[in-house]
């Protein structure tokens, strides 16, 4: 093991001996932004860069299960995303599938597809769903997988399953204008029954969230990191842990 190596363990040792119980995030949301600029400045091809960002999905749910973290959310597929060439897409959607498949058999983690599976191709949408399907009786970390996921599309879903489900029930738009509130929209979201995401991590560097859970990210801690999502490290995870831990949360106030 060389020196850096060494160095860069034991300062990992001390930031998560620094770490408290009760300071850690129950719900973390990642944006994992990077993996083509990683490729390119790789000088491989778009799909390698999408398949090493995707190998590092289990090794940061491992990072998050040791702190016992309850949720995390992760964006791998915008709904803008789908726009991308097709070539590029269609090797994509199947590593997303690929890797989604290994999580379910895992059986580590009860996945929970987020987003509109409408958008997806059928293939897509019918894996996402085998795999919450057969980690559904789970007991560890639920791992949201934003797949063709938009936080504007999110809240008109929501607000579309909530009329529906009130015309159901013969409920007039008068009425329902008068009884309608926050928790009533929250309670259809992709989300509902989560907390809310305590921590937002963003790699790559870009320092915007692009509408990554519109709704439920109005009170997070935003975290945002250099270094490219497959070069994302423990000690990267853990900063951003403890910049949580030191901030005051003022819940808007």
């Amino acid at each position: 093991m060389d020196l850096r190596a060494l160095v860069y363990g034991a300062y990992e040792r001390r930031l998560a001996a620094a770490l408290s119980a009760d300071r850690v995030p129950k719900h973390v949301g990642v944006i994992l932004d990077g993996n083509r600029r990683w490729a390119r400045a790789a000088g491989i091809g778009l799909a390698s860069g999408h398949r090493r960002g995707a190998d590092k999905i289990d090794e940061f749910l491992d990072w998050c299960a040791e702190l016992r973290i309850e949720v995390v959310t992760l964006w791998l597929l915008s709904t803008d995303n789908l726009a991308r060439d097709d070539a590029e897409l269609a090797d994509l959607l199947q590593i997303i599938e690929d890797v989604v498949g290994e999580l379910a058999l895992a059986r580590r983690w009860r996945i929970n597809p987020v987003g509109a599976l409408d958008l997806l191709p059928d293939a897509t949408a019918r894996s996402l769903k085998e795999a919450q399907d057969a980690t559904a009786d789970v007991a560890g970390l639920i791992v949201n997988v934003a797949v063709g996921y938009g936080g504007r599309r999110e809240i008109a879903d929501a607000v579309r399953a909530l009329l529906h489900e009130h015309a159901s029930r013969g409920t007039s738009i008068e009425d329902l204008a008068n009884l309608l509130d926050i928790e009533h929209i929250a309670e259809h979201l992709y989300t509902k029954g989560q907390p809310d995401p305590d921590l937002v991590i963003r790699t790559s560097g870009e320092q915007r969230l692009s509408g990554f859970l519109l709704w439920q990210t109005a009170h997070s801690e935003l975290f945002f990191c250099e270094a490219y999502w497959p070069d994302f490290r423990r000690v990267d995870f853990l900063r951003a842990v403890r910049s949580y831990a030191d901030r005051e949360r003022r819940f808007g106030s």
